[in-house]
């Protein structure tokens, strides 16, 4: 097997949010490494407005870009997003917080700035060399040998290199090169739905000119409209439709047709977007699709991370900190072990369930968030987890907490999640008030279902005090789940 020699060439295929972190750690354990970028350099070149989803970071992504001391620069550029503000058809608002207090709360962050950023600090260890309009056209995975587009002069050319890391997102050339082989299976399920990006602009001296720290929802069942906050005073909007159907992108397929529909279903909405017939006409209509790959490298040669490997649904804002989270947990792998093909392999089990459970828990948010956020048994019940979270610090816990506000794996906090929404939904027949819940019957289904379950598992939780950054004071230890 190949052995890890710290001061090799290596070469990470895309510059996006995980490659060009990926590139920072792999620099600072000493290797050169070689970035190759299909798109033009966004910090010189303009790139088409409408193609991507805000970031929403929280305790994974912050923690990783921590550990290369990025941070502060990064919360120095995010709004904090305390909850969800739900619109209804009437235009009533209602708060549905994150988490227990405020000191629980996810980040608005532009993508644009976040990936500019990376690649300048990338580039300024002195160990990253970004190179531009590359287009992989193929690998040879065993052998380390790309065959690349220079797409500026047209030559095609050949580039060895001992290992690659293909971090190209959901689209990767890497992963296509990678399931051509036999053993190799990469499942993909695009979502029904698409999204398109709209722009609420910034008040007068760049006032906000909806609630500042908020993730704004107008659920409608079938389809919903999101904003979150951008440093100018700015919203960016997404709007979720069907592509068919009566409802959907295919039928708004005139500018009256668009006006029409805002006006019945998003009236509040309307009044702030004065660009909305061109905004949803010359932006793109994006598409979402999960992706579930195995493996997810050839032997010590080559190896996915991030979208390349399990892409997943926008919905629980969690696709840039899993993402990140891989470069952490690769990282570790790499100081434990001599070898390249048994630091992936260690990689590919820990982070494989990890990836799939949180792909799961995306698509069940996005139903969630489109059709529950209004239901009034949905506010209830987040009523009543709320109360539980305040009365049983430590013992009661919720998924959403232990995905956004810590580092427990995902496949814990999915299975926590299911225990956790059963002693909720339990408790909450017959409230007319979440105050009113049963404290002695909480406790005491807690301790039956809830804490056996931490206890047995309790590898994967450490209670910690929080570190200012919403982590909420669990944190993964490091033990693997396969």
């Amino acid at each position: 097997m190949q052995e890890i020699q710290r001061t090799e060439r290596v070469t990470v295929v895309g510059a996006g949010l995980v490659g060009s972190l990926l590139s920072m750690y792999l620099a600072r354990r000493g290797f050169q490494v070689e970035v190759l970028e299909r798109r033009p350099d966004m910090r010189r070149e303009a790139i088409g407005a409408g193609r991507s989803i805000n970031l929403a970071i929280s305790t994974r992504g912050l923690h990783a870009l921590r550990q290369v001391g990025l941070e502060e620069e990064a919360l120095s550029h995010a709004i904090p997003m305390r909850g969800r503000m739900i619109h209804s058809a009437t235009g009533a608002l209602a708060f549905q917080a994150y988490g227990k207090d405020e000191s629980q709360h996810i980040n608005s962050l532009s993508r644009a700035w976040l990936n500019k950023s990376l690649m300048t600090h990338a580039e300024a260890t002195g160990r990253v060399r970004i190179q531009f309009k590359q287009r992989v056209q193929h690998l040879d995975a065993e052998r380390g040998l790309l065959e690349v587009l220079d797409e500026e002069s047209g030559a095609v050319r050949e580039v060895r290199s001992p290992v690659v890391f293909g971090t190209d997102g959901a689209g990767s050339a890497v992963r296509r090169e990678l399931v051509s082989r036999p053993g190799h299976v990469a499942e993909q399920e695009h979502l029904s739905h698409g999204y398109k990006e709209l722009t609420i602009p910034a008040g007068p001296g760049g006032a906000f000119r909806m609630e500042k720290h908020a993730l704004h929802i107008w659920p409608r069942g079938s389809y919903m409209l999101i904003a979150l906050p951008n440093e100018d005073g700015s919203f960016t909007c997404t709007l979720f439709l069907p592509f068919q159907g009566p409802v959907s992108f295919a039928s708004l397929d005139s500018p009256e047709r668009v006006v029409t529909f805002f006006e019945e279903h998003f009236p509040d909405a309307l009044a702030l977007i004065p660009d909305l017939e061109h905004d949803f006409f010359h932006h793109p209509t994006g598409t979402m699709v999960t992706v579930k790959s195995a493996p997810w490298h050839v032997g010590g040669r080559t190896l996915l991370l991030g979208d390349a490997a399990h892409a997943i649904v926008p919905f629980f804002g969690q696709g840039m900190n899993c993402g990140f989270e891989d470069c952490v947990v690769l990282d570790e792998c790499l100081g434990r072990h001599a070898r390249w093909e048994e630091a992936f392999e260690d990689f590919f089990q820990l982070r494989k369930p990890n990836a799939d459970a949180i792909a799961d828990m995306a698509v069940e948010n996005f139903v969630e968030m489109r059709d529950r956020t209004a239901d009034p048994r949905f506010l209830q019940e987040k009523a009543v987890e709320k109360v539980l979270l305040n009365a049983f610090p430590g013992e009661f816990l919720s998924r959403y907490t232990l995905v956004s506000f810590s580092r427990v794996p995902y496949r814990l906090a999915y299975e926590v999640g299911a225990i956790a929404g059963g002693i909720v939904a339990e408790l909450s027949e017959g409230l007319t008030r979440a105050e009113d819940v049963d404290l002695d019957r909480a406790r005491a289904l807690i301790h039956e279902r809830l804490v056996p379950f931490v206890k047995e598992h309790s590898d994967g939780f450490r209670l910690e005090g929080s570190a200012g950054t919403g982590d909420g004071g669990l944190q993964r230890t490091g033990v693997r789940h396969r």
